[in-house]
């Protein structure tokens, strides 16, 4: 956007509001996208209930997998703190879905499209619900809003339900009632949300705002009104002294606020920024873009800006926006985003359990030879999209070698795609293994499993390792 310059030659710099309106526009085009992004099957990001599996970065993760989500969280909630250390709640008022929301229902369809309300800048004057067109324009503006709250509902379903399941879904919606309620139930909540409990929500129901003043420091970025040029207008008690530059200026000639009040008008948490932080600012700067407008006129930079205490207030100098405070979090965001990205490519392409039988083992005597049996139970599953044959090999101990061998199974076995498949498994051992009188002898050993590939070698990239035990009876429990 081009600067406006007055008659006296001042540029005024263009408004924060249409940097916000352009960062909603792009929000919203890709939260619509984002579900729809897939390559072979495998989504961006998709979290689903209906199949227990995580979609991330185009890899599949089966319910098994989801030791990644504890970092996925730490990224977000560790981006958000970071991001209120450098530049206070400017997630709630440039990033927050339900501040865009407001602005989408508010400014563009209450004012924009139906001119219910006069203009954007006033807040505060809520419509005049007597005159009989207004009351139809609300009627019409509820509806607008309850489709696309329908809309928001279903690209929020997306995230866990894929497009192409859901739109089949709606071709039999007595089978998925669940799906259903949670898309109306979302979306009749989001009515309710933004049209009638507005920015109480952020003042009164959401717990960020209360964790904001722990995160801030003297070199947080903030809307801040400058009382050094403006003029004090509250008294340390929080009361309001004065309504008129006149007044003002009796006390402080240098005082430059024209006590307009259109920073207060135009705020939709409804807050004087003059009175100084509050925990109902949202940052979205709506104060800042209504003081430039009026200053700039006068030739006269805004009284209210989005800087820091020590650059406005104390007027120590320069706001220190590279701090070891953010620093920190910077690296501990590289930390936990490199553990990420290791474990997801780390990922197993098959996945198996091996459980021990309660009973340690079975002893037989063949040949003059004592034979130990020891009982596995294998769950195996195939996450590919194809059939699949799977075989396994064991690993043991040099010192053993020869001597356990895999009675049962003896050929590989077929798991069918997104299925689970229970094997149970012998292992054998043939002549005396025991190093002991009185106690059982445990054996290390490695399972080696993997799939057969088209040739039937076994694949490398299907294959996965297990340690367990083999337990061989002691020389007492042998006689």
């Amino acid at each position: 956007m081009s600067q406006e310059t007055t008659k006296k030659g001042f540029k005024i710099p263009s408004p924060w509001r249409y940097k916000r309106y352009y960062m909603i526009v792009v929000a919203t085009i890709i939260s619509i996208v984002i579900p729809w992004i897939e390559i072979n099957g495998n989504h961006l990001f998709l979290f689903s209930f209906d199949k227990l599996k995580l979609h991330l970065a185009f890899i599949q993760f089966d319910m098994q997998e989801l030791y990644l989500m504890p970092f996925l969280l730490m990224l977000l909630f560790i981006s958000i703190f970071g991001m209120t250390v450098v530049g206070g709640r400017v997630f709630c008022g440039w990033f927050c879905p339900q501040t865009l929301f407001r602005v989408i229902y508010r400014d563009l369809i209450e004012t924009k499209i139906l001119g219910l309300r006069k203009r954007i800048g006033n807040k505060q004057q809520e419509p005049d619900m007597s005159k009989p067109e207004n009351k139809v324009k609300k009627v019409i503006a509820i509806l607008i809003w309850t489709v696309l709250a329908l809309l928001a509902a279903a690209d929020f379903m997306w995230y866990f339900v894929p497009p192409e399941d859901f739109f089949n879904y709606l071709n039999n919606p007595a089978d998925h009632v669940v799906m259903l309620g949670f898309v109306i139930g979302v979306a009749g909540f989001l009515v309710y949300d933004i049209i009638f409990l507005k920015e109480n929500f952020c003042v009164y129901v959401c717990p960020y705002s209360r964790i904001q003043s722990v995160l801030y420091d003297e070199h947080t970025v903030m809307a801040l009104y400058d009382e050094h040029r403006g003029g004090t207008i509250y008294n340390q008690e929080g009361t309001k002294e004065f309504t008129k530059q006149k007044d003002l200026q009796a006390v402080n000639e240098t005082a430059e606020c024209t006590t307009c009040e259109k920073c207060v008008t135009v705020c939709p948490t409804h807050i004087d920024i003059r009175k100084g932080l509050q925990l109902e600012c949202i940052n979205c700067l709506e104060c800042v873009d209504a003081c430039t407008s009026v200053m700039g006129q006068l030739g006269k930079p805004s009284l209210v800006t989005w800087s820091s205490d020590y650059e406005i207030v104390d007027r120590k100098g320069k706001t220190r926006f590279f701090r070891p405070k953010v620093l920190a979090y910077g690296v501990i965001l590289l930390i936990v985003a490199t553990i990420l990205g290791f474990m997801g490519t780390t990922k197993e392409h098959m996945l198996l359990n091996i459980n021990k039988e309660t009973q340690a083992y079975s002893i037989e005597k063949k040949d003059g030879k004592f034979v130990v049996e020891n009982s596995y139970t294998f769950l195996v599953q195939n996450i590919q999209k194809e059939k699949m044959k799977y075989y396994f090999d064991v690993e043991i101990p040099k010192e053993f070698q020869g001597s356990i061998e895999v009675a049962r199974p003896l050929k590989p076995f077929t798991v069918i795609p997104e299925k689970k498949k229970r094997k149970i498994v012998l292992l054998r051992a043939v002549g005396d293994l025991g190093k002991s009188e009185k106690v059982d002898t445990i054996i290390p050993i490695k399972v080696h499993a993997y799939a057969l590939d088209k040739d039937g070698k076994p694949s490398e990239k299907i294959s996965v390792y297990r340690n367990s035990t083999f337990i061989y009876p002691s020389k007492e429990q042998l006689k």
